[in-house]
């Protein structure tokens, strides 16, 4: 894996502190006001440039262990404001972070490797989930976040919203919850001068119409899950709250390492097998993190923490989603969907493995010595397995920022 550079992803406050120095440089420009707290009362703060009645939403920090959209945002608000045309007709509003409680428990900013990363990890159950959460908890249970996110989209009516995220390794994406004619060609083309492979075939995106390489349009709630087990299903997520206002949603992934299998768009000899294999490996990568769990839980007496929930909760998605790829038909066929599943099967049980193993070092568990063996080993294969290499910080917020640009002037264009 190639060696990482000295630069590193802001934290939250060093994002508010840019934010605040931009509104103090710029106050006919820019404003910064806090739109929320979070459910530990941290702030969420939103950044606004120019005053336009048509507005783009940008939001970063959806998800914790998604780190390259605060540097995306810093470059994108420097660019709006240096450049009048990108503000003619239009006002550019930045949620900082979605999830500032996630944020605090992700703690590597600047991760030298696939292991450094995972020592730091956290992702947050479903429930917990900022964008997720419509989907699996009832209107009335809410987290303060997700009615934060909703709130601002109401008050804003973007004809633009678009979600930064991010994928440890493998390639870039976009999700859309409207077509956006015209995309798929400057996004490809930012992705190939970067050197950033497209992930032609998502799992996250499995069985979605492709408007281009790589651009995935997202079918409509009456349409049938590709994943039936999986819980948080993106068609019920806060992308969608910008329809209610004639808006539309854009998901721009980018990886922190590239990795090649992700890409190759050739149809892969016998697709079905290799989900079969794959679901099988899945199975007895939880098991392996299953029996450590078993024999620690009793000596963690019963603690419920955020990174123990979380690990939980991963475990549980996946016997059913192994089952979803043996007993449903594969949602692609090609060489590139079977290298996401690929991906996406060891990062579940990866995942579950690492943060338990921060519950137990932090307990001074005796089987913490055996999981971090093993959290060792499944980074080294995935590493290995990918050829991973590393993305400078600077290109991924470049790439996630073209293709922010690039999807606001079609849109606007389509909506006009």
């Amino acid at each position: 894996m190639s060696p990482v550079p000295e630069l590193r992803y802001p934290s939250v406050p060093e994002l508010v502190a840019t934010a605040q120095a931009l509104a103090a440089r710029e106050p006919g420009l820019c404003a910064l006001r806090e739109v929320g707290v979070s459910r530990a009362g941290r702030p969420l703060h939103l950044l606004s440039v120019g005053h336009a009645r048509r507005a783009v939403l940008v939001v970063a920090g959806a998800h914790a262990n998604e780190p390259a959209g605060g540097s995306t945002l810093q470059v994108l608000a420097e660019r709006v404001l240096a450049e009048r045309e990108l503000r003619a007709g239009t006002s550019w509003h930045f949620l900082l972070c979605a999830d500032p409680d996630g944020a605090s428990l992700h703690v590597t900013p600047a991760p030298r490797s696939l292991l450094d990363y995972h020592l730091g990890f956290y992702r947050p159950t479903g429930a917990e989930q900022p964008e997720w959460s419509p989907s699996v908890l009832p209107p009335d249970r809410l987290p303060p976040e997700t009615r934060t996110l909703t709130g601002v989209i109401d008050e804003l009516r973007p004809y633009l919203q678009v979600s930064l995220h991010g994928t440890d390794l493998g390639g870039s994406w976009v999700q859309l919850t409207k077509d956006v004619p015209g995309l798929a060609g400057p996004f490809a083309e930012s992705a190939a001068r970067l050197r950033i492979p497209v992930e032609t075939g998502a799992s996250d995106a499995a069985g979605w119409p492709a408007a281009g390489p790589g651009v995935h349009v997202m079918p409509g709630p009456e349409t049938g899950a590709p994943y039936p087990s999986m819980p948080d299903d993106a068609r019920h997520s806060t992308w969608y709250h910008a329809h209610r206002y004639g808006g539309l949603t854009a998901v721009v992934e980018v990886p922190m390492w590239a990795g090649d299998l992700v890409d190759d768009p050739a149809p892969h000899p016998a697709p079905a097998a290799a989900l079969r294999r794959l679901a099988a490996r899945l199975l007895r990568d939880a098991q392996e993190v299953e029996r450590i769990l078993a024999e620690a839980l009793p000596r963690l007496d019963g603690g419920d923490g955020p990174l123990l929930r979380a690990a939980l909760w991963a475990l549980e998605l996946i016997p059913g989603l192994a089952e979803d790829w043996v007993r449903t038909p594969p949602a692609g066929t090609t060489i590139a969907y079977v290298g996401s599943v690929d991906a996406f099967g060891r990062r579940l049980p990866l995942r579950a493995a690492a943060m338990l193993l921060r519950v137990l070092r932090a307990a001074d568990d005796r089987a913490a010595p055996r999981l971090e063996r093993l959290v060792a080993d499944w980074c080294d294969a995935f590493a290995k397995r990918f050829r991973a290499r590393w993305v400078p910080v600077e290109h991924q917020a470049e790439h996630q920022s073209r293709t922010v640009l690039a999807a606001a002037r079609q849109a606007r264009e389509r909506a006009a």
